[in-house]
């Protein structure tokens, strides 16, 4: 099973789009770029096997194997990334902000049972081709300005 998550970059935290067979599972949010720095960065794009695990901390969930210079990079809950994650990938069900969100648990609940039955799991992480054809210049608040018109039309408030 493919996984793909497209990314776009803040400087307060990483939004992403979570796909399942080219169809929006949910959404994603991560710390922001920090050129892999242990605790503080989300993990580089590229394509990684997925496992699925159990805890009692965050029930079924996922860890996300061979991620280069990282271990214990997790898939769980959390809706604010600068507070709750040191790395990790939390699926929400809505995005509120720069690496924010909300219903985390339903979203991980969606995507546990979504995966449940299958074998393999393979996440690619890539940017998204918005963020690609946007200028690389202006402010955050005008990206984040210009990227609400583009969430808005994919169904994100």
């Amino acid at each position: 099973m493919e996984l793909e998550l497209l990314r776009t970059y803040f400087s307060k935290g990483t939004n992403g789009i979570l796909l399942l067979n080219k169809e929006i599972l949910c959404y994603t949010i991560e710390l922001p770029w920090q050129q892999n720095m242990h605790g503080v960065s989300c993990i580089p794009e590229g394509k990684y096997e997925l496992r699925k695990c159990y805890n009692q901390r965050f029930g079924d969930h996922f860890i996300v194997m061979q991620v280069k210079d990282r271990d214990g990079i997790l898939i769980h809950p959390a809706n604010d990334a600068m507070k709750e994650l040191k790395g990790c990938i939390a699926p929400v069900s809505k995005l509120t902000g720069e690496g924010q969100g909300i219903e985390s648990r339903n979203a991980l609940k969606k995507m546990v049972d979504s995966l449940q039955h299958v074998g393999s799991i393979f996440l690619t992480i890539k940017t998204n081709i918005y963020d690609i054809n946007r200028k690389n210049t202006g402010t955050d608040a005008e990206y984040i300005q210009e990227d609400k018109k583009y969430w808005n039309c994919v169904g994100i408030s």
